[in-house]
């Protein structure tokens, strides 16, 4: 009795010591996972838990979002997870997003995890259209991500038609133009053929390089009133407070960069904006619901703390972060440097091993009209080696035949002819034997000539005849010749030892040489990315003017309109943020 109550009381103290769970699901722009948190954990527990699943050590762009009666938190750090007005079911779901976003994303996002969560959640919003993005800058925009995900652009393989089942561009821009989904793939593709050779990693970087300068990159909209009940939109991002009518989310009415305020304070559902410049009207403006003061106040708070930070000395671990960066970068440039390297050679050797097929199927070729030549050449000498034989029969038979006339002649005048008639007959005779004599002889020198002549080409066709067999003995020791090297070349790209030499004895001991090396290429890199931005406008233009005639007017969004009147006035992101700086020592009123 007394070991079964032990015996229970132990299994009670083991089941009061397991601490209380509860699942969570956490949905990232590309994967969904799930933990079992802890009762007592706070939103700091979960997020650095997260981050670790993630490998991902720029923490402070992100945040777990959730939504509570439609409006969007986010959840605090020192507050309990169970704490904050999210859903009693489970699992609970937080979504894992950029909270704030950087000025400079080239230089601020060091990690490859952070640039691709930023690339799909930007991409996201543009096809989602909560970022307004003209329609030129769509078509490169959509170019990046093709190149992001099926790397360099193949033509045998990225046939016609392979991006029909992507979402590359906003609905908004292709209901604007009369053109086919064929028409927009043939434009997507042709940029898409510029960027080849770039990584994934670049070409998403190159997306949000682009991206950062459209007007409603990183700005958080809220709907605000300001003291005298006019509506107005309040934006926050990265670079300070702007107020925007509420048709017009593109250009701010004025702006307040985050180091000309002096301070943000909060009450009563009033917000009140204090410039750092007293002659400046301190701005006032109220939300109705208290879920959205907090946010504003949260965003301003974290957008600012960045702000200064981003103006200060890199902390150590930014620092390490950076010089881990950068080494990543130099390797990986490396390993792509090397196998372009061995692809070259690779080509190198299979044009090398193509050439010498020609050559030998060409030296072949040769050799069989070489040996063709050679045995007409044979047949013609037999002929006339035949025929010449036959002429010098024909001369010595009508040799025979003028001597025997000559000795006719001879024997006709040794005839006496008593009768004049005889005489005359015999001198009939004897002058038909002379023309006669004459005539033969005659054929006979023209035979003898004959005869020489062909005497003559009979000892060319043996000449003739000698040399072909000289050419077809030199074309037979080349093709003897060849056949190894053909053979050896024929193997050369199934193994490549020497390839496997240069990738065995690839060392990565980076010196301050290559370092040096490597700053000189960034550098270089930097002139030449700026001359692409150059070219890269020029194409956007043309683009524009070449879809500019299949746009539908009627279909033109409001967006679009002021997009254009901004492009028209050569008003920018940065440049309207700008004016309201100018113009700051005049009293707000709006």
């Amino acid at each position: 009795m007394a070991g079964a109550i032990a015996s229970r009381m132990s299994f009670s103290s083991l089941k009061r010591k397991q601490p209380k769970t509860f699942t969570v699901r956490i949905v990232t722009m590309d994967a969904e996972m799930e933990f079992n948190c802890e009762v007592k954990w706070k939103g700091k527990d979960l997020f650095d838990l997260v981050c670790r699943t993630l490998g991902l050590r720029e923490t402070w762009f992100f945040g777990l979002q959730y939504t509570i009666k439609d409006t969007v938190a986010w959840l605090k750090m020192d507050k309990k997870v169970l704490d904050h007005d999210v859903p009693t079911e489970e699992p609970v779901t937080f979504h894992f997003l950029a909270k704030f976003y950087p000025e400079n994303a080239e230089e601020e996002l060091v990690q490859e995890i952070t640039q691709h969560l930023f690339f799909l959640q930007v991409k996201k919003q543009i096809l989602d259209e909560k970022i307004y993005c003209p329609p030129e800058a769509s078509v490169l925009l959509a170019s990046y991500a093709v190149q992001a995900k099926y790397g360099d652009y193949d033509p045998t393989v990225h046939q016609r038609g392979f991006l029909a089942q992507e979402e590359l561009l906003p609905k908004r821009v292709i209901n604007l133009y009369q053109m086919t989904p064929e028409m927009w793939e043939e434009r997507i593709t042709a940029w898409y053929a510029e960027h080849r050779g770039r990584a994934r990693d670049e070409a998403e970087m190159e997306y949000l390089k682009i991206a950062q300068d459209l007007e409603m990159y990183g700005v958080n909209y809220f709907a605000i009133r300001n003291k005298k009940g006019t509506e107005l939109l309040l934006g926050v991002d990265a670079l300070g407070l702007h107020i925007y009518d509420p048709e017009n989310r593109l250009t701010p009415k004025i702006s307040f960069p985050w180091n000309e305020i002096r301070n943000i304070s909060y009450s009563d559902k009033e917000f009140t904006i204090k410039p750092l410049d007293k002659k400046i009207d301190v701005f006032k403006f109220n939300s109705s619901k208290l879920r959205v003061n907090k946010l504003i106040l949260q965003l301003c708070i974290g957008n600012h703390d960045l702000f200064m930070r981003r103006r200060k000395a890199d902390s150590l671990e930014v620092q390490q972060m950076k010089a881990q960066a950068r080494e990543e970068k130099a390797r990986k440039q490396m390993e792509r440097q090397c196998l372009a390297r061995e692809k070259q050679m690779r080509e190198e050797a299979e044009r090398t091993r193509d050439e010498l097929e020609r050559r030998l199927l060409q030296l072949k070729e040769e050799a069989t009209m070489a040996n063709e030549a050679l045995m007409r050449s044979e047949e013609t000498a037999d002929l006339l080696a035949e025929k010449a034989q036959i002429t010098e029969e024909e001369a010595k038979l009508l040799a025979q035949k003028a001597a025997e006339a000559e000795q006719e002649m001879q024997r006709i005048k040794a005839t006496a002819i008593r009768t004049e008639e005889e005489k005359r007959l015999m001198e009939q005779k004897v002058l038909e034997a002379e023309m006669l004599a004459l005539k033969m002889a005659e054929e006979s020198e023209r035979r003898a000539k004959e005869a020489d002549q062909l005497k003559q080409d009979l000892q060319e066709a043996r000449e003739s005849e000698r040399r072909a067999k000289q050419k077809l003995l030199e074309i037979t020791s080349k093709s003897s010749y060849m056949q190894p090297m053909n053979s050896s070349t024929t193997a050369l790209p199934a193994d490549l030892p020497s390839f496997n030499l240069i990738s065995e004895s690839l060392s990565f001991d980076f010196k301050d040489t290559d370092m040096k090396r490597l700053s000189m290429e960034i550098e270089k890199e930097k002139v030449e990315y700026m001359e692409k931005s150059k070219h890269l406008q020029e194409q956007l233009n043309e683009l524009k003017t070449e879809i500019e005639a299949l746009k539908l007017k009627e279909r033109e969004s409001t967006l679009d309109i002021l997009h254009n009147e901004n492009t028209n006035r050569g008003n920018s992101k940065h440049n309207t943020i700008k004016k309201p700086q100018a113009q700051g020592r005049r009293p707000i009123c709006i």
